[in-house]
């Protein structure tokens, strides 16, 4: 199986020489290769009506391309300018896509797709000219030789190259013509298969033009978006990267998993063209790019594109907006049916879903675009076994050699849940269906600690199951001086001490992570005080709350769900009464309502918390993600019902009955609203849909007729959804107030100032974003202009791997300036895996150094030198991001030296600095290079030299040359990084 998946070939577009239907009535497609006649074909589709997504289909029956595959190809315009989504219907002849090797020799050879190699690559073109002679040789059951005779070289050159080649003299020519027959006569010894040919054609022409493969999208301004962004950029390797008008360097702006919703809408004809649309891409931590299109077919083709990469990469069950979904995904989802995965995955699955008699999971076929297979665990006399069942496709679904057929696949398993079928001798009566579901992520818990810390406990606000609640102040030291901030507290009741455990574990698990609708924690259990308070009271006080105002709560609700998945993480306590109100919302000035998650408290009590706890949790006394889904149905209900808690007056015996019944609450009257609710409440949680769908599903609600309608009071004509979108928020401006930077902690503290962890918070109700800033000791103005220069360097750089600037705040009088950068909430590096060592594998180091080698290789190219390179100096942004931080040291280097040399040394990190740096004073990237081999000792050995990995220990003894000219580049370190942690990934797989 897997040698004949290998050999399936893989496609990509191509425009030039298609060939067009002469007849209305039918759709003429041209391939331009064909496995079975190794070479061009074409083939009628006998229909005027059919989908971009179908087309694909056929077309891929007709390559030879397995359906493991299909994903990967979509169909784009004759000028290559957009891409049609999966559900565009054509109505005309057009053309298709061709083998992607074929395709991309194509784009080589042409100039097309963005391919115009340089003429100073010409000795690299020639490498691809011989690989393609030799694949030639291959196909054709040639000797090199005689392909060489028949086949001229220039025909595997770009034209340009072609054309220069023409422009030499004859005795050049010769030699060229020489070399590459004495290359070709070696390389015909080898024993290279036609496979593994194209294989090294296709990276070596990766290598040649990095950016093959990415589109680019450039953006409408009509004026109406206050927009910086003037292109996008969505390429598999960068995910989506945005230009601004300010620099023409490529910023990433997200890679597809951390995308939580996609919207396309479109405004009213005096703010943008009729044709006109917005897309509004949203990332985890709830920041927006808004990008404007002048059609809707570029807004659509661009949606496509990356509602096409997060299937292939992220979740394939899931689309972001009706307009661009596949029309089999729908029937996938409708069904429960999985994609084409193998048997042993199935098993696994089924496996992992606890693999009782009767249960199946429904597949399609990995081969056939045809067919499918129901996978079912059946209970055997020697034990647990699997039986796969093949379903065809005619006109009808049917089980193969049985002559019931069904008018859908649904109709096939639900007869066969209520009647017996034989496998193997084996009656079995299909059960409980295993759908699909999104992968999660692992996350650990540790305890804080509270120091130097102070808290002043004012007047009570009420009580809750096992806490008592105060208002009140925590109280900070910083330079002498008293920092205050209102504060939240929780006292765990004396009569319930034994609840300490999960008491301290739900502080643990809510302190360590930071969204903007999540609840701050600072410690145990010390909270950020929100204004308005839960959010059922106050839906019972304030009646007149518009349909539009809730649904922008469910939506942030929403989002916190989201991230908390992404995390893997379940919150298990999910409640209007657990939701703060932070902000009511004005809408005189475009401004909405702005709510936070609580942390999950403590409960002992699951009958009481009926109908928000899941039912499962009942039985198994285990929290998982599918728990919250539920409840968030449950708090959707009570929020569209005015903060009225569901199942009032019934005792605990009537709750529980309640679940024993497969009982539902009482439908609301908006049918959408009503569907959501009850997909959410399903009592089976794999059927539960995931938090991005419910974004999606709320998304449409919210440009819903209904919501129109229905909205209660004074609405203005933008709301929190529709009001004037920005690219960049308010906390991203260049500069910052002072007034509106609220102090929360020290992050940090040196020599000649601190960092400090602060909120941006213009509006004053605690939902600004955590930023970190520092800023210098009052008696360390002397070295103002150092800080200076530092925030004119971090403000230049733009990298994935360097922390981001943010802007810079000024003191009255501007007496004083801090800079603004964004929080990583992990800490430093050094930090981090003190915390995490038990869990730091060797392979994560390795991304790790690979991320910091890049950080520094783009410093380089901007000709600085850190000067103070150290793992106390890199922060952790993620479990699989580090960014360089700090340079308060950095220097630029001058055009006409390759070295910096100080005047005056002052207090420098002299252990990580490098011979030259100690003795001259001289600093060069060479010298950064040495303290490089410092910070991989730090990283491998936790500073005991004997637990260095052996390869690992050679790249530092390179990074130690004493000789700096010996020193290898930051480019050459990451190769070698690379290639170990190419090597690591390959072991873990074997």
């Amino acid at each position: 199986i897997m040698s004949e998946e290998e050999e399936v070939p893989l496609m990509k577009s191509e425009r030039a020489g298609s060939q067009k239907s002469s007849c209305d009535s039918a759709l003429q497609v041209h391939l331009y290769y064909s496995p079975s006649l190794n070479s061009e074909t074409t083939f009628t589709i006998p229909t005027r009506h059919i989908t971009a997504e179908s087309v694909c289909v056929l077309a891929a029956k007709a390559s030879g391309i397995l359906p493991v595959f299909h994903n990967l190809f979509a169909l784009v315009s004759e000028d290559l300018s957009y891409w049609y989504p999966p559900t565009h219907v054509f109505k005309k002849s057009f053309t298709f896509p061709s083998v992607f090797l074929f395709q991309a020799r194509s784009d080589f050879l042409s100039g097309h797709g963005g391919i115009s190699p340089a003429l100073s690559l010409q000795q690299e073109c020639l490498g691809m000219a011989v690989l393609d002679l030799w694949r030639m040789a291959k196909e054709r059951n040639q000797s090199l030789g005689e392909i060489c005779n028949t086949t001229s070289y220039k025909s595997c050159l770009p034209e340009t190259h072609r054309q220069d080649i023409q422009r030499m003299s004859r005795l050049a020519r010769y030699q060229i013509r020489k070399t590459l027959k004495r290359f070709l006569k070696k390389l015909g010894r080898c024993s290279a298969g036609e496979r593994s040919l194209k294989l090294k054609y296709l990276m070596e022409l990766s290598v040649l033009e990095p950016n093959y493969g990415s589109e680019s999208f450039p953006l409408h301004h009509s004026g109406w978006l206050e927009q910086r962004v003037k292109a996008v950029r969505v390429s598999g390797e960068g995910g989506i990267q945005i230009q601004t008008k300010e620099s023409q360097e490529w910023q990433t702006f997200c890679d597809f998993p951390q995308i939580t919703d996609i919207s396309i809408k479109r405004l009213s004809q005096e703010q943008m063209p009729l044709e006109g649309r917005v897309v509004t891409l949203t990332r985890q931590d709830d920041q927006c790019m808004e990008a404007e299109f002048h059609t809707l077919t570029e807004a659509l083709s661009f949606v496509s594109l990356v509602d096409g990469y997060f299937r292939l990469t992220t979740d394939s069950t899931h689309y972001f907006c009706t307009e661009v979904a596949p029309p089999s995904l729908l029937e996938d989802i409708q069904n429960y049916c999985h994609g084409p995965i193998t048997s042993e995955f199935a098993v696994h699955k089924l496996k992992k879903a606890g693999a009782k008699n009767g249960m199946f999971l429904l597949r399609h076929s990995p081969k056939d675009f045809d067919k499918y297979f129901l996978t079912v665990c059946i209970q055997t006399h020697l034990g647990v076994d699997y039986k796969d069942c093949l379903i065809e496709k005619n006109e009808k679904f049917s089980l193969a050699g049985i002559h019931n057929s069904f008018c859908s696949i649904n109709q096939l398993t639900d007869f066969y849940q209520h009647s017996t079928l034989l496998m193997s001798d084996i009656p079995v009566t299909l059960g409980k269906c295993c759908p699909p579901r999104p992968k999660g992520r692992t996350f650990l818990c540790s305890k804080p600690t509270n120091q130097n810390q102070h808290l002043l406990f004012g007047e009570s606000l009420g009580q809750g199951s096992f806490t008592h609640i105060f208002r009140g102040h925590k109280t900070d030291q910083r330079d002498e001086v008293t920092h205050t901030t209102e504060v939240l507290l929780k006292v765990l009741d004396a009569n319930h001490k034994n609840c300490w455990e999960s008491f301290f574990e739900a502080a643990s698990l809510m302190s360590q992570i930071s969204h903007k609708h999540l609840l701050l924690v600072y410690d145990i259990m010390v909270q950020e005080f929100v204004k308005h308070g839960a959010l059922d009271l106050y839906l019972k006080k304030s009646m007149s709350v518009s349909v539009s105002w809730k649904l922008d709560v469910a939506k942030q609700l929403a989002c916190a769900l989201n991230f908390l998945e992404e995390k893997n993480i379940a919150h298990g306590n999910i409640c209007a009464k657990n939701l703060l109100l932070a902000r009511e919302g004005d809408p005189s000035s475009d401004n909405s309502p702005f709510i936070k998650l609580s942390d999950p408290g403590t409960s002992m009590t699951l009958l009481d918390r009926i109908p928000w706890v899941a039912p499962e949790v009942l039985d198994t006394l285990e929290i998982e993600l599918e728990c919250d889904k539920w409840s968030f149905g449950t708090t959707l209900w009570e929020i569209f019902n005015n903060g009225e808690a569901p199942l009032q007056g019934l005792d605990l015996i009537q709750k529980q009955q309640f679940y024993e019944h497969f009982s539902n609450l009482p439908a609301l009257e908006w049918t959408e609203l009503a569907d959501l609710i009850a997909q959410c409440m399903q009592y089976q949680p794999e059927l539960r849909p995931s938090c991005r769908s419910i974004i999606r599903q709320v998304n449409s609600l919210i440009t819903s007729d209904y919501e129109i309608l229905h909205a209660t009071g004074t609405l203005p004509k933008s709301d929190g959804f529709w009001r004037r979108p920005n690219m960049f928020k308010k906390q991203q401006q260049d500069v910052f107030e002072e007034r509106y930077l609220r102090f929360i902690s020290i992050l940090g503290k040196g020599n000649f100032g601190s960092v400090e962890l602060c909120r941006y918070d213009p509006w004053g109700d605690n939902t600004g974003d955590l930023v970190a800033v520092k800023e210098l000791q009052s008696n360390k103005q002397a070295t103002m202009a150092d800080f200076q220069r530092e925030i004119q360097t971090i403000s230049s750089l733009h990298c994935d791997y360097i922390v981001k600037y943010k802007g810079i705040c000024y003191s009255t009088g501007r007496l004083s300036t801090k800079l603004v950068m964004e929080y990583l909430p992990y800490g430093s590096l050094i930090g981090y895996m003190e915390k995490h060592r038990q869990n730091v594998c060797t392979r994560r180091l390795l991304l790790f150094a690979s991320q910091i080698c890049k950080g520094m290789e783009y410093l380089q190219s901007m000709r600085y030198v850190h000067r103070d390179l150290a793992a106390r100096n890199i922060l952790v942004a993620s479990d699989t991001l580090v960014k360089i931080a700090d340079f308060g040291l950095t220097k630029i280097i001058p055009v006409d030296k390759e070295y910096y040399r100080v005047t005056q040394p002052g207090e420098s990190p002299v252990f990580w600095y490098a011979p030259e740096s100690i003795s001259e004073l001289k600093f060069s990237h060479k010298s950064d290079v040495w303290s490089f081999g410092i910070v991989l000792h730090e990283l491998f050995s936790y500073c005991d030299i004997s637990r260095n990995p052996k390869r690992v220990h050679s790249i530092m003894m390179q990074c130690w040359e004493f000789n700096s000219e010996d020193r290898p580049s930051f480019s050459s370190l990451q190769d070698l990084i690379e290639n170990n942690l190419l090597d690591e990934r390959e072991g873990c797989k074997g």
